[in-house]
């Protein structure tokens, strides 16, 4: 295993120093190191973060590798500055047993590239009628923690409440996507006065509010721990923030997109722009913004939900909602909250981390600390090119908008996967 040897770069924004990576581990910090045996590598400017971690991604494989693979996944995620990615359940066959999601693990485990930790299905099939294999796909060789219907919501609240009891026995989580079907059919985008004048059916914000304040009474009622996907609007701030106050077992997350772009994107119908939940108004990506700073909403997950062209670039009526984010995030982070490091590495490492229970993740860069980091150039720019994207797909909303950041080098466990703002392989 080779060793390298950073020179004066700022560990979460502190005064520089220098790292030496040896063993998979960061062996030693400190000014002026020397190690002859060394790769050294030239820290100046940049910043270490622990690696990012992805709580919300969608990998496609099995099923859907015209749109993604976890090996192509996975490359996107370590160029982006991730060392970990929890892999959502909609592939095809879905991940509702212990066998599919070994698979997917083994398949991360082969790619190197970034822990792919896999999530399972709350119901079989996505269906919402019965439970799946909970215990079993715990019991796994993934060990499998967090369980999610993502893109389907669990809307039976008497399915949800066993799910929430189930799990609760090894510590285990349900991640909610908070919508109220019923309130949602034949939805195209937010409901308000940019779908008003488009003559578009609209997703109103207490379609997910009204989810998220009956899943946090019954993970209450329960005693077990809840994950909210995406939240998008200020409503379900407000009730995030009443379930904390009263000790809820609740952790949400907001996606870069929801903290950038607003419904008035539709407006030009270009289907990239459609997403589920749905780009809210100004007001809305306020209000998560400073609930995000506030630790209200706990991290920044992508929802990285890659399209192959056919399912994308179409009406918008027949779009696929989705768009890509690995690659992108940490500069919309940068864009939104500044360089604000630690508020970065606590919203995008270290609390996705500790919710998901990955051992060797989310620690800052110190000695005897597994190598798992990401540097970072913050006075670069850049600008987006889809098809300079590692991606098997091309939605990305920000095609051609310049961003800051550029991940300049990620290791996992002390062996790199990028260096030089290339994927090593």
């Amino acid at each position: 295993m080779t060793a390298y040897l950073i020179k004066s770069v700022s560990v979460v924004g502190a005064a520089p120093t220098d790292l030496l990576i040896r063993d998979g581990v960061v062996a030693e910090t400190g000014a002026g190191l020397t190690a002859p045996d060394a790769t050294v590598i030239d820290g100046t400017g940049l910043v270490a973060l622990p690696g990012l971690v992805d709580l919300h991604t969608h990998l496609r494989e099995p099923g859907r590798e015209d749109a993604e693979t976890v090996e192509s996944g996975s490359r996107a995620a370590a160029l982006g500055g991730y060392t970990a990615v929890c892999a959502m359940a909609n592939t095809s066959p879905v991940a509702d047993t212990a066998g599919v999601v070994e698979q997917v693990w083994r398949l991360g485990r082969e790619a190197g590239l970034v822990d792919v930790q896999p999530i399972g299905a709350v119901t079989v099939g996505l269906a919402g009628e019965r439970l799946a294999e909970l215990g079993a796909m715990a019991d796994s060789a993934a060990r499998v923690r967090i369980f999610s219907d993502d893109g389907h919501c669990v809307a039976d609240p008497k399915l949800m409440r066993r799910a929430l009891e189930y799990v609760k026995a090894f510590d285990g989580i349900i991640a909610q996507h908070a919508e109220e079907p019923r309130l949602t059919e034949g939805a195209q985008m937010h409901e308000g006065e940019v779908s008003t004048r488009l003559g578009l059916t609209g997703w109103p914000a207490v379609a997910e509010e009204a989810i998220i304040a009956r899943d946090v009474l019954l993970a209450e009622h329960v005693g077990s721990r809840l994950h909210v996907c995406h939240v998008s609007t200020a409503g379900s701030v407000e009730v995030l923030r009443q379930a904390k106050a009263r000790g809820v077992k609740v952790t949400a997350e907001v996606t870069p997109h929801h903290l950038l772009l607003t419904d008035e994107r539709a407006e030009t119908y270009d289907p990239v722009f459609k997403v589920n939940p749905p780009l809210r108004t100004a007001t809305d990506i306020a209000a998560l913004r400073a609930a995000l700073v506030e630790g209200v909403v706990d991290i920044v997950a992508t929802d990285h939900a890659p399209h192959a062209v056919e399912d994308k670039e179409c009406e918008w009526a027949y779009a696929r909602p989705g768009m890509l984010g690995l690659e992108t995030a940490l500069s919309i982070a940068l864009d939104v909250l500044g360089p604000d490091w630690d508020l970065i590495a606590e919203r995008m490492s270290r609390t996705p981390a500790r919710i998901a229970g990955l051992e060797g993740h989310g620690l800052d860069p110190a000695p005897g600390v597994p190598a798992n980091l990401t540097l970072v150039d913050p006075a670069a720019r850049r600008t987006i090119e889809p098809a300079e994207l590692a991606s098997r797909s091309r939605n990305t909303p920000y095609a051609r908008m310049t961003l800051p950041g550029r991940i300049v080098a990620t290791f996992l466990r002390g062996e790199p996967t990028v260096l030089d703002g290339k994927a090593v392989r």
